[in-house]
C-alpha cells in the first residue's frame, strides 16, 4: 500500500538504491528522485545512470540529476512541492537554500552512531578504530556536516572477522528498516530531534589510494584493521622489490596478520605463499 508521504529522495550508489527499494517495498514512494548525473563506467567508459536513477526510472518515478545544486536546480526541485526529503549517500553537500526548500526538513541516514564518525567514511572509520559496535543514525539535516539532531538510531555489534563489505551491507539493511519505522512519525511532526554532543564528535574523512598502503612490519592488528576497512573500496597493498602487490584475501589468527592471496603488479592473482617463494 502506498503511503501518503510527499517526499523527495536523494541518493546515488548501490546502498542508496537498496534503501530506496526497501522503502518502495514498504509502500513509501517518493514524488521525486534526485541523483548524480550519468557517469562514465566500464572499460568503454560509456555514460550510465546511477543505480538510484536506474531503479527510479524502472518504477516510473520522476528523476532530476543536476550537475550543481545551484539556484536553478533548487527551483526545479522545489517545484515538486515536497514536504520533506530523505538523503542516503547522495554525494553532494546541501546548500542552505535546498535544506530550506522542504517545509518539514531533510532526513539523512548515516552509517554510524553519531556524533561518532561524522563524515564520508563512517564504516571504514569504525573498523579502523577497532570499535566493538556501530550502527545507523537517522538525523535531521543542518548546514554543518552530520551535526543535525538525532531522530532515531540503532546499534549493532561488529563481528571480529567482518570487513567493510559485509558490515556495510548489514548497515544498509538496518538503515532502511529504521528509516521506514521513523518516517511516519516524522511526517506527522511527532519526533523531536535530540541534539548531538559535539564534544564527542569524531571525523571520518575521504579515502585516498595511499591510505591502503601497508607495511608488513607494522603491528598485525593495525594491518588487519586496514584490510577489513578498505576491503570494498581502495583495498590494501604493499610494495615488494619496488612493485605494488594488492592483497585480495587475508585473515587474522594467533595474533598474526596472515596474507592469503595477492595480485602482484602486472600478474594474475595467486596464493601469497607462491608469491613469496618466487621472489
Amino acid at each position: 500500500m502506498r503511503q501518503a508521504h510527499n517526499f523527495a529522495y536523494f541518493g546515488t550508489p548501490g546502498a542508496a538504491r537498496d534503501t530506496l527499494a526497501a522503502l518502495l517495498a514498504r509502500g513509501f514512494t517518493p514524488a521525486l528522485v534526485v541523483t548524480r548525473p550519468d557517469a562514465p563506467q566500464g572499460r568503454g567508459l560509456a555514460r550510465a545512470p546511477s543505480p538510484v536513477k536506474a531503479l527510479a526510472e524502472e518504477r516510473g518515478i520522476p528523476v532530476l540529476a543536476p550537475e550543481r545544486l545551484d539556484g536553478e536546480a533548487v527551483a526545479a526541485i522545489r517545484a515538486y512541492g515536497c514536504a520533506y526529503a530523505v538523503v542516503v549517500a547522495y554525494g553532494k553537500i546541501f546548500p542552505d537554500a535546498l535544506i530550506g526548500a522542504f517545509p518539514q526538513g531533510v532526513v539523512n541516514v548515516h552509517y554510524s552512531l553519531l556524533p561518532r564518525h561524522r563524515g564520508a567514511t563512517p564504516v571504514e572509520s569504525a573498523l579502523l578504530a577497532g570499535d566493538a559496535a556501530t550502527g545507523v543514525t537517522i538525523q535531521k539535516m543542518v548546514p554543518e556536516l552530520d551535526a543535525g539532531g538525532i531522530l532515531a538510531r540503532k546499534e549493532t555489534p561488529i563481528e571480529s572477522t567482518e570487513t567493510a563489505r559485509e558490515l556495510r551491507a548489514r548497515l544498509v539493511a538496518l538503515g532502511a528498516e529504521l528509516l521506514a519505522e521513523t518516517l511516519p512519525a516524522f511526517a506527522r511532526g511527532g519526533l523531536a530531534p535530540a541534539a548531538q554532543d559535539a564534544s564527542r564528535a569524531t571525523h571520518a574523512g575521504k579515502l585516498k589510494k595511499q591510505d591502503g598502503l601497508l607495511s608488513l612490519d607494522a603491528p598485525a592488528e593495525e594491518n588487519w584493521r586496514k584490510y577489513r576497512a578498505y576491503a570494498d573500496t581502495i583495498g590494501t597493498h604493499f610494495f615488494a622489490d619496488g612493485r605494488r602487490v594488492k592483497i585480495t584475501a587475508a585473515s587474522f589468527a594467533g595474533g598474526r596478520f596472515v596474507i592469503e592471496r595477492v595480485i602482484p603488479e602486472g600478474k594474475r592473482e595467486m596464493a601469497y605463499a607462491d608469491f613469496a617463494r618466487g621472489r
